[in-house]
């Protein structure tokens, strides 16, 4: 049961992620003259690929997008660790390593890159996800023979 509190506290905090990330991306407007230029001219820059033509400011939209949507997956996909966990799965334990792995990438990849918020909630989904793995009880031994 304390598994899937954990994995659902894990979920809450994604989703959270989701929406910080979604409202903070799409609401960004550099405010020094400098900032406004580069966000000008990312989205007035165009550039071809194949027979496609692009903007940098395009290709930045569609990647903060598609985090987004890998943030709410990822809500989705530790809200089943959860529910998997209250089930007495086992198979939520090497999912939730590799979400716990995620998240400390997270966590260094914003304290270089970003912010203290987001590497606070990688952190503390990170713990989260942990918690969740150490409840769910250890492997199954497999029986010689």
């Amino acid at each position: 049961m304390r598994a899937a509190v954990w994995f659902r506290a894990a979920a809450v905090l994604m989703l959270l992620f989701a929406v910080g990330h979604t409202y903070g991306f799409l609401a960004f407007r550099p405010e020094s003259a400098e900032g406004r230029a580069v966000w000008e001219a990312m989205n007035s820059v165009r550039f071809s690929a194949g027979r496609a033509t692009f903007s940098y400011g395009g290709f930045y939209t569609g990647f903060g997008l598609s985090i987004s949507a890998f943030d709410v997956f990822s809500a989705w996909l530790a809200w089943t660790l959860g529910s998997m966990a209250r089930a007495g799965e086992r198979r939520a334990r090497p999912i939730g390593w590799a979400m716990f792995a995620l998240q400390c990438v997270g966590f260094v990849l914003s304290l270089q890159y970003f912010s203290i918020v987001p590497a606070v909630l990688s952190a503390v989904a990170a713990v989260c996800f942990l918690l969740g793995v150490i409840f769910c009880g250890s492997p199954a031994k497999r029986s010689a023979g």
